[in-house]
């Protein structure tokens, strides 16, 4: 935003970095909690048949924490129970609250039972590529995960009442000790046990975690809600819920689909891209959780909460989503920059240990420069999609996430097999070699799986984009500061590969743990150039960001 405007707005602005710095510092620690996992768990398992029945076996049950958690209890049920708090109607909250969790915890008892006795269908449904004993594994630990993460719907339901009471920090911190429980399960049994064994003990310590990281918010719950009543029960704000949730369970049914088809694709490429494909997106998640998910989530309940008279709110909603858009906008870019630049640099220092190969390091890089397509786009669609719930309009985000899967099942398909040569001549253009991993050239179908899903992301950003701004007016345009941002992040990806390529390589070659070395060198590189840069531009998110640190 403009100077004047920071000027005589001092107040949202502050509350609004305050709570998004909240949600990022919870998620920052569960991110790197999730990184240690994925570490520990490349280390033991690397890309194997076991490794790739794992990361295909906790996206089915999480099919259902999707469903029916995070995201649609955010969008359904934290606007009316925020609203509700904000009248002063604690008792009335608390009931909302009680028969909310008395109805999920129904629902998803009987989909965790319905889940359980299907698994066998479903895997031939979501992994058709696997045969023979990685078939049979992936039941036997699909049934072990179904309970676990069916207790995460609650966690979620947890997260909704503390966003709305203002308590941000606990419950995105919560995941840490769920990666905790899966870190200790890989270290005690690591060692002792076959890949098969040690992926069914992982699946146990999976539902361990689960129990713990709902275990560690309800304390803060109960203190916070003090008027909680469970029950079965219906009145007017229960329905104003259901009435976005139906919808939103749709849309998130929708975007969970868009998931479940490139894994369907993975399954039909050789073995390792699945788990290669996961390692990946852990990676890429990890910007879109920080700094999409923060801002969005601190400012739902905000944005749910304003009132008063119709052109003064739309006034209000169009301020925060200028600011969420440019402080969004002032981490993602060069986080897309450097993944492109040294993500090799940075896969081998997070995951490259025991079992991950250099070469499985280079084809995880790889995919994870295809998912750098879409990443700006998907994560200011958080913030937009956000937006639209808080205008209690769930149906126009399921449209277009309706268009994004039916683009990326399609592109997809297209990118992985008849067009896959297309991403071959690139890597070779580029004079990149071709990883030496199982299947060849075949397995680079899964970069056509993240570049083309990138290219539908822009697609639903654009279209989320026109509809908030014919809903709400224009909101203020931000072409050259991203052009600046543009420009600091390539010059700094820039110096820290030619750091890398002519010093860092020769300098830390003999150090312990070069390679973790080389990574934190480069980065560093890469991060004080950027804010040099983007500082001598003229940007002001620079000077708000280390202001930041300077009040703390």
């Amino acid at each position: 935003m403009s100077d004047v405007h920071s000027a005589t707005a001092p107040k949202p602005r502050a509350r609004f970095g305050g709570y998004a710095a909240l949600v990022a510092a919870g998620i920052l620690l569960s991110r790197i909690a999730g990184l240690i996992r994925t570490r520990v768990m490349a280390h033991y398992l690397g890309n194997s048949r076991a490794a790739d029945a794992f990361a295909a076996a906790l996206k089915v049950p999480n099919f259902l924490q999707n469903l029916f958690g995070e995201g649609v209890l955010s969008a359904s049920f934290i606007p009316v129970y925020a609203r509700t708090l904000a009248r002063g109607e604690e008792e009335l909250a608390g009931r909302v609250a009680g028969v909310i969790a008395t109805i999920i915890t129904f629902a998803t008892s009987i989909f965790v039972l319905l889940g359980v006795l299907l698994t066998p269908w479903l895997i031939d449904l979501i992994a058709p590529g696997f045969q023979g004993e990685v078939r049979l594994l992936t039941i036997r630990l699909v049934r072990i995960l179904f309970p676990g993460t069916g207790i995460l719907v609650l966690s979620a339901w947890c997260l909704g009442i503390l966003n709305s009471h203002k308590k941000f920090f606990i419950s995105y911190v919560a995941p840490v000790l769920w990666n905790a429980a899966m870190v200790a399960t890989l270290v005690i049994f690591g060692t002792r046990l076959h890949e098969f064994d040690l992926v069914i003990a992982l699946a146990w310590g999976t539902v361990v975690g689960c129990a713990l990281q709902l275990g560690v918010q309800l304390p803060f719950v109960l203190r916070s809600a003090k008027h909680l009543k469970f029950g079965f029960s219906i009145f007017d704000e229960i329905r104003d819920v259901f009435r976005s949730f139906a919808p939103i369970v749709v849309g998130r049914g929708v975007v969970q689909l868009s998931a479940y088809i490139d894994q369907i694709i993975a399954t039909l490429l050789p073995s390792g891209a699945v788990i290669c494909l996961t390692y990946a997106q852990t990676i890429y998640l990890m910007p879109i959780s920080l700094f999409g998910m923060s801002v969005a989530a601190a400012e739902l309940p905000q944005m749910a909460g304003e009132v008063g008279e119709e052109e003064s709110v739309k006034a209000a909603l169009r301020g925060r989503l200028a600011r969420g858009l440019r402080q969004i906008s002032f981490f993602v870019v060069p986080t897309v920059v450097a993944f492109v630049a040294i993500g090799d640099l940075l896969i081998g220092a997070i995951l490259q240990t025991g079992k991950f190969t250099p070469e499985v390091t280079r084809y995880v890089w790889y995919i994870l420069a295809g998912s750098t397509v879409g990443l700006l786009a998907a994560t200011l669609g958080r913030l937009y999609s956000s937006a639209f719930y808080a205008l209690r309009d769930t149906r126009t985000p399921l449209k277009f996430a309706t268009v994004r899967v039916i683009l990326t099942g399609g592109l997809g398909y297209l990118f992985a097999f008849p067009l896959r040569f297309v991403i071959v001549d690139l890597i070779e253009l580029l004079h990149m070699p071709i990883p030496k991993v199982q299947g060849g050239t075949v397995a680079l179908g899964a970069v056509g799986l993240t570049a083309s899903a990138g290219v539908a992301g822009w697609v639903e950003f654009l279209l989320l984009r026109r509809a908030m701004q014919k809903r709400i007016g224009r909101i203020e345009a931000a072409g050259t500061f991203e052009l600046r941002l543009w420009i600091a992040a390539i010059a700094a990806g820039a110096i820290s590969v030619a750091a890398d390529r002519l010093a860092l390589r020769h300098l830390l070659r003999h150090v312990p743990l070069h390679t973790i070395a080389g990574a934190i060198a480069a980065s560093s590189i890469f991060g004080v150039t950027y804010f040099v840069v983007a500082a001598l531009l003229g940007v002001g998110e620079v000077r708000s960001f280390l202001a930041r640190f300077r009040r703390r």
